[in-house]
């Protein structure tokens, strides 16, 4: 790699301090397997006692509450990430929930959401689904929700981090590349890019295209 290069990789990766405090500084860095530890036993408790009350049917649930997740990821990217107030406490905001993310996107300890807003966020979601749908349904639609938001934090990871080899993970990676480097008004769906199509707001230019992709040094 050239100076440049380097310099560039750097800026991406390193992201400044968000808190003055330290200790609020050190929860806002969270290491991409936080997730995994905390919501994959989640997930297997709420889809067996799920899967207990309902039998088989509980697989519907559980897709429905998985499609469900894809569709909130995309609104969530779309309208509050996204919201972007020119100055005050919200654009201090913003910079906190995704602008840091979007001025360094490399940096992979903010590349998750801290369970200090991921558990509570979780929690409610939950209390709606137990008054709409009931226990048994609430449980499996939770573990499909949680399982959604599982695979976009490490489908978001992975696309930072990795270089894709399936042609679903290159699509997937380019989807998302473009949405940083090309348009951020464009390609809001992390782990699933259906959205964008439905609602029209897929990045623009060729699949075949890959210019927008070298901008992420690994």
């Amino acid at each position: 790699m050239t100076p440049s290069t380097d310099r560039r990789s750097e800026r991406l990766k390193a992201s400044p301090r968000m808190f003055e405090n330290d200790v609020l500084d050190k929860l806002s860095r969270v290491h991409p397997a936080v997730p995994v530890v905390l919501f994959l036993p989640a997930i297997a408790i709420l889809f067996v006692l799920g899967f207990d009350r309902l039998g088989a049917v509980a697989l519907a649930w559980a897709a429905g509450g998985y499609v469900f997740w894809t569709l909130l990821e995309y609104w969530l990217h779309r309208v509050v990430f996204h919201w972007e107030p020119a100055d005050g406490l919200g654009a201090r905001l913003h910079w906190i929930i995704h602008g840091v993310h979007h001025d360094h996107p490399n940096d992979p300890m903010r590349l998750v959401m801290p369970p200090s807003v991921s558990v509570p966020l979780a929690l409610m979601f939950y209390g709606a689904f137990l008054t709409v749908l009931g226990s048994g349904r609430a449980m499996a639609f939770g573990a499909g929700f949680l399982t959604g938001y599982l695979v976009y934090d490490m489908t978001h990871f992975y696309l930072h981090h990795r270089v894709p080899t399936s042609r679903l993970g290159k699509r997937l990676r380019e989807h998302h590349m473009r949405h940083h480097f090309q348009d951020h008004t464009r390609g809001f769906g992390v782990s699933s890019p259906v959205w964008d199509r439905v609602f029209g707001t897929s990045p623009q230019g060729s699949r075949r295209e890959r210019p927008a992709t070298r901008e992420v040094v690994h």
